[in-house]
Formats: structure tokens, sequence, C-alpha cells
């Protein structure tokens, strides 16, 4: 009788230990509490791909235009490829707000909200290069593979819909440069990776593959899972944890359940007509619809990508390329702002704007493979350039740091790309020096050894 039930033990335990397995990995997911107190609990990350104009959009420089034409009396600038002259900005600045904050005739929408926004006009990168500016802003270091910012808060505080992926990614036209690196777990299990979602599409089925079984019935799907967590639960006995098979089930289970709610959440038309119009039409209008429908939802960390395709890469015709970008997106972001505030989501949503670095005050030279010989374009320039914070405990109608007098490096109060994760980490409710992950014998951060947080820029 006792080995009867030793054996009956036995075939009890696959079957608890697939049920068991399938709430581990769920529970890895589950929300968690901030180890501190925190105001944000969402993270929406407005990328501007390729590096937008900082002295055309949010830090305006008058000086320019004295020396419109002639060199500034700055000598030897390092810049990546060669400029020449002052090259004052095509775009009128207007202030806005109770706060007076200048904001250019770009963005309009934005500037309306501009009260509820911290300007940090002092931000710096490492490199003037497109590959290493955006993994150092999306994963916290410009060569090696590390989690994407978003991986870590997912990490950090799971997420509140199990439903939906913690982590989304929406970039419209394919990836980006460095593709799904930017949103990758790095050494963080492969269920805390972005999500990757090409918003160019409207009908379901092709914005999320597979979305749809047209096949084999719910029921019929959830017994196929149960059998393949036992099988699973065989196979990870006999190992010790092994990341690749529990992300792998995770995305089975993830899979399943989307079919129910992915559907729902983004598919705009389910919107009155009212608040589809307040964002407006295109791409970014739909996908920063989106992403308040999955803040709602519980969604921790939404990315949108801007430019993706036609980037803000304006070596030349920077007049004509800049007002197409900024249209096709400032109406949205103005109005996912006061969407999320009218909603009372943005006090616990943070939302950053920004790209990867800015580009030079002086006009960019004819060279071969940069620009047209237009002379009316401007370079990369990661010395000085504007990130945009608003929401989630960051402070309202304020300027943070300036460049120098014609906006070329960062002067006052500068804030390094560290700098400003350590912030956005703070405001989530973590200490960036002590949110770690051991990997290779080494506890690793998303700041690595560098950072500081910039409690000017808190509420």
């Amino acid at each position: 009788m006792g080995m009867a039930g030793l054996g009956l033990g036995a075939i009890l335990g696959d079957a608890l230990s697939a049920n068991s397995l399938a709430g581990e990995l769920t529970s890895s997911m589950a929300p968690k509490p901030s180890p501190l107190p925190a105001k944000a609990k969402h993270v929406i990350h407005i990328f501007l791909n390729g590096g937008p104009s900082h002295v055309d959009t949010f830090d305006p420089k008058p000086s320019l235009a004295t020396y419109a034409g002639k060199a500034l009396p700055m000598a030897n600038l390092p810049t990546e490829r060669k400029t020449g002259a002052a090259f004052p900005s095509p775009f009128k600045f207007k202030k806005y707000g109770q706060s007076g904050i200048e904001v250019s005739e770009l963005f309009p929408h934005v500037g309306e909200c501009i009260d509820d926004i911290t300007v940090i006009r002092s931000a710096h990168a490492d490199v003037p290069n497109h590959e290493p500016s955006l993994l150092l802003m999306n994963c916290g270091d410009a060569r090696l593979v590390r989690p994407s910012f978003g991986s870590w808060v997912t990490y950090g505080l799971g997420t509140d819909n199990q439903n939906l992926p913690g982590f989304i990614s929406m970039c419209p036209n394919g990836y980006p440069i460095q593709e799904s690196q930017n949103w990758q777990s790095g050494f963080l299990p492969g269920m805390y990776q972005g999500t990757y979602i090409d918003t160019q599409h409207t009908k379901i089925e092709k914005l999320i593959e597979n979305i749809r079984n047209n096949y084999t019935s719910m029921p019929e799907q959830r017994a196929q899972l149960d059998l393949l967590h036992q099988l699973n639960a065989r196979h990870r006995a006999k190992r010790q944890q092994d990341a690749q098979l529990e992300s792998r089930i995770q995305s089975f289970e993830l899979a399943y359940r989307m079919q129910m709610d992915a559907t729902d959440a983004f598919d705009i038309n389910r919107e009155p007509e009212h608040i589809r119009n307040l964002y407006g039409e295109g791409t970014q209008a739909r996908q920063l619809l989106i992403a308040r429908r999955l803040v709602e939802r519980g969604v921790r960390f939404i990315q949108l990508w801007t430019g993706n395709g036609q980037p803000w890469d304006n070596h030349d015709d920077i007049e004509e390329n800049h007002r197409r970008l900024a249209k096709d997106c400032d109406q949205g972001i103005g109005a996912l702002l006061k969407d999320l505030k009218q909603r009372g989501l943005l006090d616990s949503t943070l939302v950053v704007i920004g790209g990867e670095f800015g580009r030079t005050p002086t006009v960019e030279l004819p060279q071969p493979g940069a620009n047209s010989g237009k002379i009316n374009g401007r370079d990369h320039n990661h010395h000085g350039f504007t990130v945009l914070l608003a929401g989630g405990g960051a402070k309202g109608g304020y300027v943070h740091g300036a460049t120098d007098e014609f906006g070329f490096s960062a002067v006052e109060k500068k804030v390094h790309i560290h700098d400003l994760h350590a912030t956005m980490l703070a405001l989530l409710g973590f200490d960036h020096e002590k949110f770690t992950f051991r990997h290779a014998g080494r506890d690793f951060r998303l700041t690595d050894v560098h950072g500081h947080v910039v409690r000017e820029l808190m509420a």
C-alpha cells in the first residue's frame, strides 16, 4: 500500500507541478509593491527616433540669429562631421502657460500642456552616433548587452494585467536602428522583454500576429497547454531553473490569454468620436491613444517610436522634415497628456519625450554620404539636448539646466542619461544603486556604476 501511495503521489505530482508552474510563472509578472514610496506606477516613453534638434523645438537660442552666416565665437567645436556657420532656427518660439516656458511653433499642442512638463535642457550623452546612443538611452549601456529600462521596470514591479504584456514597444514600419535590442531583456529572464507591435497596421490580425486561432477552440487550447505544462514540469524537474524554458512557457500562456484582451485594448474604434478627434489622424495619433488604453488596463511600460523609417535625423532640409515629423505627433502627444490628466492617470504615469541626442547649432557642410549638399541641416550633437518629463511625480512648468548661449553644450545643472535613469527609477520607487540583478558573478544595475538622482526634477 505504501508503494502504491508513492506511485499515486508521483502521478498527482506531475499534475500539481504543472499547475504550480503556471501559477509560479504568472506570479513572476504579478504586480509587486515598489521598495520605496513611488509616485509613478506606469511609464510611457515617446522616443523621437533620430535625434530631434533641441534648438528648433524646446531650447530657443536667439543668439544664433545674431551670428547667422558667421562662425560662432567658439573655436573647434567637436562635431562628428564638418559644420559651418551659425544656423538660426527657422521656427518661432512662443511662451505658454503660467510658467511662460518657450516652445517652438512645431509643438503648439505640447506647449498647451507645458505647466505639466519638466523641460530638461541640459541632457547629455556619450557619443554622437545613433547606435550607441540609442542603446544608452534605452538600456543604460552603449555597447554591451544590457536589459532595457522597460525590462528592469517589469522585473521590479510586474504588471497589473496578466492578459497583456507588461512591456510593449510600438514601432511602426519595422524595427529601428539596433532593432529589438532597444527593448531587450538582456540577462533578465526573457519574459521581461518588450513585445513588439508594428502599429502601421490597423487590423488586429496584422497588428498582433497569430492573435486568433481559427482551428482550435479556447477549451481545446487550454487542454493542450495543460498537457504541455505537465511535460515541461517533468523537463524542469531534472534541471535547475531554466530561464529560457520558463520564458517560453510564459509566452504560451500570455498568447492564450491575449486572445481575449488584446483585441479590446488595441481597438481605438471603441473610443468616443470626440476622443479620437482629440488625438487626430494618423499612425502616431492612433498609437498614442492605444498607449492610454494600455495604461488604463494596467500595462506597466509602453514605448512609442516616432520618426521610424523617416527619422528626425535631418542632416538637410531640417525645416521641411522637422515640420512634417512634429505635425505627425504634436497633436497626439498633447492629447495624451490632457487625456491622462482628465482621467486622473497623469499623476501615476511618467511620460518621457525625447530622442537619443540633439543637433548642432551650426549648419552641416556638404559631405559624401551624409547629406545632399543643401547646407540646410544639422549634424548630431550629444553634448547638450532636451528631454521632457511629465506626470508621475515630475515637476510641472519647470525648466532644468541650460545649454550654452548657442545650444551646443550643456553648461548648467547637467543631466547625463545615467542621471535621468536614476531619477526615473526614483519616481518609480527604486534606489538605483540597490535595484540589481546578479549575473556572471556580479550585481548589475541599470545605471551600472554611475548616475545621481536629480531631486530638482521631482515635484
